[in-house]
C-alpha cells in the first residue's frame, strides 16, 4: 500500500507537470504569428435573409469560442442560391456593400477580434449588380471588396442574368492575422486568378463557394470526378503559388442542386489539412502554418523558374494555326 501511495503522488506530479506543459504550448503557439486558426462555416440554407444571417453570427461565434482568428463563410451566405432561375424579383436581395450586412459583421469582428470573410449580393445602383466578397479586420475595420471576376451561366448556374463582372482587380487585403486574397466560386477554376493574386502577395487564398451535383445525376463515378476536381484544381494553385487554400462551400439541395459541401483547407503543397462532410452543416477550426509558404517555395521554387517573356499568347483567346 505504501508503495501504491508513491506511485499514485509521482503520476499526480507528473500528469501536472504534462498539462501545465500542454497550457505553455498551446499559448506559445497561439501568440506564434506565422500559425492562424481559420473557421470555415458550412450550411444549409434557408429561404430567409434574416434567419441566414442568424446561423451565420451563431456559427462565427463558436468557431471564435474554438480560437478562429479568420472566419469565412460560404458564398451569397445570407440567401438561398437563387441564380437557379432567372427572376426578377430576386434583385430585391441585393443589398449596398458596405452597407446593413457589412454593419453587423464588423460589431461581431470588433467582439471577437476576428477576420470575416463574407460573400454577398451587391447593388451597386439598380439595375447594376456584382456578387461581392466584403472582408472585415479583426477589430471591426471594413478592408473593401473583392467583386467576382468569372461569371457562369449555366443550367442551373444563371450568374450572368444577376452579376455585373467585377472591375475592382484582384485583391489583397492586409489583416491583422495574414495577407489574404479573396476569390469567388467560378474563379477557382482559373490558375490565371491565382496566380496574380498570389503575386501580389497573398498569404492564403479564400474561395467562398456555391457548387453542387445535378440532382437527375445517378452516377457515383461522375458526382465523384466533379467534386474530385474542384478540389484538385484548387490544390493545385496551392502548390504552383506556394501559399495556403480555404475553400468554402455550402450544402444541402435547393431547386436540383445538392451542393456538394466538402470544404476544406490544403497547405501550401497540396495536402489537404481538412476536408468537411458533403451533407451536414460544419463549423470546423483549421490551425495552419505561414512559414510553409517560405518553405515549399524555396524548396520547390517555380516562382523562380517562372518565364514571363514567354507568356504573352496567354493574351489570346485562342491560338489559332
Amino acid at each position: 500500500m505504501q508503495i501504491y501511495n508513491k506511485y499514485s503522488t509521482f503520476t499526480k506530479k507528473f500528469i501536472f507537470f504534462i498539462s501545465e506543459l500542454s497550457l505553455f504550448l498551446r499559448v506559445k503557439n497561439f501568440k506564434n504569428p506565422t500559425l492562424i486558426r481559420i473557421g470555415l462555416i458550412q450550411y444549409a440554407s434557408y429561404d430567409d435573409p434574416d434567419r441566414n444571417m442568424a446561423v451565420a453570427e451563431q456559427q462565427i461565434r463558436q468557431a471564435a469560442r474554438q480560437g478562429a482568428q479568420m472566419i469565412c463563410l460560404q458564398e451569397l451566405f445570407r440567401t438561398l442560391y437563387f441564380c437557379n432561375t432567372e427572376d426578377h424579383g430576386n434583385f430585391r436581395l441585393a443589398e449596398a456593400v458596405p452597407g446593413p450586412s457589412t454593419n453587423r459583421l464588423q460589431i461581431l469582428a470588433a467582439e471577437l477580434d476576428a477576420v470575416i470573410v463574407a460573400s454577398l449580393f451587391e447593388e451597386r445602383a439598380p439595375g447594376l449588380y456584382h456578387n461581392t466578397v466584403a472582408v472585415i479586420d479583426a477589430g471591426g475595420a471594413y478592408l473593401g471588396k473583392y467583386r467576382k471576376t468569372h461569371i457562369p451561366d449555366d443550367p442551373g448556374f444563371y450568374e450572368k442574368f444577376y452579376f455585373t463582372p467585377g472591375d475592382t482587380g484582384y485583391k489583397v487585403f492586409e489583416t491583422k492575422y495574414a495577407r489574404i486574397g479573396t476569390l469567388i466560386c467560378w474563379d477557382q477554376w482559373y490558375p490565371e486568378a491565382a496566380r496574380i493574386t498570389a503575386l501580389m502577395g497573398a498569404d492564403v487564398l479564400f474561395y467562398p463557394t456555391a457548387i453542387g451535383w445535378d440532382t437527375a445525376e445517378t452516377s457515383d463515378a461522375a458526382n465523384r470526378e466533379q467534386y474530385e476536381a474542384w478540389q484538385t484544381i484548387q490544390r493545385s494553385h496551392a502548390i504552383a503559388n506556394g501559399v495556403h487554400v480555404v475553400a468554402v462551400n455550402r450544402t444541402g439541395t435547393e431547386a436540383g442542386t445538392w451542393f456538394w459541401g466538402g470544404s476544406f483547407v490544403a497547405n501550401p503543397f497540396g495536402t489537404v489539412l481538412y476536408e468537411a462532410p458533403h451533407d451536414t452543416n460544419e463549423t470546423q477550426v483549421v490551425e495552419i502554418d505561414l512559414s510553409l509558404n517560405r518553405k515549399y517555395r524555396e524548396v520547390w521554387p517555380f516562382l523562380r523558374d517562372r518565364r514571363i517573356d514567354t507568356y504573352q499568347p496567354i493574351f489570346n483567346k485562342w491560338i489559332d494555326s
